[in-house]
């Protein structure tokens, strides 16, 4: 678990379906998406995130408000294809009546610092849909830089963020 000011990450189990499913099939929220998410897709998203814990130690937690105990969203590192490679990257999903309040920051923060902390990573990257510009500030805001455009079937055109594990070093100074 993984805690912050205001947020709990843990890991998520199949009692977080609905709330899950509440984001995932929000055509709001995943606009930046090819298509919001079904019970299916949204039922293999938590079983590929398990799998990942039990394979790699590490995957999307479940974001959860201290205060309240309430789900809002997911943070957390699995390995994507970017353009071409395989790299660790940090994604993140807030409920929309949880925007702009800082959370997206705060769970993307703790997990470059725990993934620095616990994997031997020299660089952390976010990627997303061109588009998507609350994605981009977020990956700012935690120190990363764009570092590729670059085509991709799913999105068209997607950019990928990135901190190096000296980069993170000096902002954590």
């Amino acid at each position: 678990m993984i805690e912050t000011r205001r947020l709990l990450l843990r890991e998520y189990t199949m009692d977080d379906f609905e709330a899950l499913y509440e984001i995932l099939s929000d055509p709001e929220t995943m606009r930046h998406y090819p298509a919001p998410f079904d019970k299916a897709r949204t039922k293999g998203w938590i079983t590929w995130n398990l799998a990942n814990y039990e394979k790699f130690g590490f995957g999307l937690w479940a974001v959860v408000l201290k205060e309240t105990g309430a789900f809002i969203g997911d943070c957390g590192i699995t390995l994507q294809d970017i353009d071409g490679e395989t790299l660790p990257e940090i994604g993140y999903h807030v409920h929309k009546k949880h925007w702009r309040r800082g959370y997206a920051k705060e769970a993307a923060a703790a997990v470059r610092d725990w993934g620095f902390q616990n994997t031997r990573y020299d660089a952390l990257y976010s990627c997303m849909k061109h588009t998507n510009v609350a994605s981009c500030s977020t990956a700012c805001a935690i120190g990363m830089k764009k570092v590729k455009e670059y085509t991709d079937p799913k999105n068209a055109l997607s950019f990928a963020y990135a901190i190096t594990r000296s980069e993170w070093e000096a902002l954590k100074k």
